[in-house]
């Protein structure tokens, strides 16, 4: 018997289901323990048909749960579907009696908590991967670091990183001809420079000098996962106003270009946080440009630096300040709201700045020993170089607000890549070119008690 046909039969029959169960308008009171029946159901099916019909019941239950429901349906799938710690003491204790390999394999099978293999029936329905997405959006939003609920999302991220593994993913270009749903959907994703209207759409899309490429997962059907605005230049941009500029055309046909500048980086689903597609991408469609356009020879960033103003003026004030008095009388005109906007005070501002960000994106880690900037770490953990600070290079609102108005070119250069990705992985050696690591050492002479070789 053909059994794609079967589920496809049972697909279409608990899809149809669910619409109807919408459309009814079911008002009945729902709380967390109609979820959990619906779960241990689920659980203890033996049918693909039953299992089907039951994920698509328990997934349509825990969609009527409010705020409050969720968290307790959490804490009980949590508590109630661990495994057993007394099976699990006995497994081990035939593994190390024994040392068998299928001793071990069972104490692998015991230690599993079974809300596994309940996230994985509930992905058998139809819709099931972007429901428990959407679950472990609603997860996320609940989490701290003490939180007892960071067990089950240690499972979500488990069974995520194989259903989402780069084998699965889908490149596509995205350009003006693309259906106007998932346009709706980039202009709404867009985390990085905000997409104002259909007209700025079509400027980022449907320009020559413009590529817009996205990841595609076959279960999330047109739901992009991650997707990257590339600018084509000549030479590498330092201001992101020229490139957002409707009326701005740097270049007049694609094959002047010789850099491919990305942007823009935007992950669509924060239930996925944490599953790395961002690496892939760049890689990708840096392949691809190559492809299309064999003239390109440089493929760098236009990047922000989130949170660069936050640790400058923490670091400005208090009588515990590293940076020397005349620093912090410099720094302290970035208080002005319109300070570069004149060309004397940025100067004196740049002079400070640049090297007290190099400080900051080369010196500064967090308390994995990593870059305290995310964005520093994205690219420098893909095997970036970290090759220039642009001064000036966002002088938006929030450009200003969030990093004094820097922005930093990450250089990828092919050849590089992969030992750059080793250094920094393996002893945390971040590649910079010489004019970073100059600013570098010009930032020490600003703060007190920096002795670094």
């Amino acid at each position: 018997m053909n059994t794609s046909f079967l589920q496809d039969m049972f697909s279409t029959i608990t899809r149809r289901d669910a619409l109807r169960r919408r459309r009814s308008g079911n008002t009945t009171p729902v709380d967390h323990s109609h979820v959990l029946a619906a779960c241990r159901a689920l659980l203890d099916s033996d049918g693909e048909a039953s299992s089907i019909t039951l994920a698509s019941r328990a997934l349509e239950l825990y969609a009527r749960l409010d705020a409050d429901e969720k968290v307790r349906f959490f804490e009980r799938l949590t508590h109630d579907f661990s495994a057993d710690p007394e099976r699990v003491d006995q497994a081990y204790a035939a593994y190390r009696e024994s040392r068998d390999e299928r001793d071990l394999q069972a104490l692998f099978d015991t230690c599993e908590p079974s809300r596994q293999e309940l996230l994985r029936r509930l992905n058998l329905t139809s819709g099931g991967t972007h429901e428990l997405v959407r679950m472990r959006e609603d997860l996320l939003a609940r989490l701290d670091k003490a939180s007892p609920l960071n067990a089950l999302d240690a499972d979500f991220k488990h069974l995520f990183s194989s259903w989402f593994n780069r084998g699965f993913l889908m490149l596509r270009r995205i350009d003006w001809n693309t259906p106007a749903a998932i346009l709706e959907r980039i202009i709404r994703y867009e985390a990085v420079h905000e997409i104002h209207d259909w007209n700025d759409l079509r400027r980022r899309l449907d320009a020559r000098d413009r590529r817009c490429f996205a990841f595609f997962h076959p279960a999330i059907g047109d739901e992009p996962l991650i997707f990257v605005e590339v600018a084509l230049h000549k030479g590498l941009p330092d201001q992101i106003q020229p490139i957002l500029d409707s009326n701005h055309h740097d270049i007049g046909e694609p094959e002047g270009a010789d850099t491919a500048a990305f942007f823009g980086i935007s992950n669509c689903q924060t239930g996925l946080r944490g599953i790395s597609f961002g690496n892939f991408l760049i890689k990708q469609v840096v392949q691809e440009l190559k492809q299309e356009l064999p003239n390109l020879r440089n493929f760098v960033t236009l990047s922000p630096v989130p949170g660069f103003r936050q640790w400058l003026d923490s670091t400005q004030r208090g009588e515990a300040s590293p940076l020397d008095d005349e620093t912090r009388e410099t720094l302290a005109q970035l208080d002005d709201d319109h300070w570069h906007t004149d060309p004397e005070r940025a100067a004196a501002l740049r002079d400070v700045i640049r090297p007290l960000a190099a400080h900051y994106l080369v010196r500064e880690k967090n308390r994995h020993g990593l870059p305290l900037n995310p964005v520093a770490r994205f690219h420098l953990g893909n095997g970036a170089e970290l090759h220039r600070i642009n001064w000036l290079g966002d002088t938006s609102n929030k450009g200003l607000q969030q990093a004094a108005g820097l922005m930093v070119n990450y250089l990828y250069v092919i050849d590089d890549i992969e030992r750059n990705h080793e250094q920094y992985t393996t002893d945390g050696t971040i590649a910079c070119s010489s004019a970073v690591r100059d600013l570098n050492r010009r930032a020490r002479k600003l703060l007190k008690g920096d002795n670094e070789k």
